[in-house]
């Protein structure tokens, strides 16, 4: 069903495609997240396999002390 789905000019549609949607601007910022979202991932698999609990590589957040 899904044989012939990732060809080479199938890719540079979907990226032209996505070139005309986002902009030029936006594209590299969206990429960025994307491989932050595969490392993540996998990084969890990774973790669930040895049996360790996952944890976030940094953690940006403050608690907030007036909670």
């Amino acid at each position: 069903m899904f044989e012939g789905l990732f060809q080479p000019m199938h890719l540079l549609i979907i990226g032209g495609i996505a070139l005309l949607v986002f902009g030029p601007k936006k594209l590299p910022e969206l990429g960025k997240g994307l491989g932050e979202s595969i490392r993540g991932f996998k990084s969890a698999m990774s973790a669930k396999e040895e049996g360790k609990p996952a944890t976030p590589k940094s953690d940006t957040t403050t608690p907030n002390p007036d909670l």
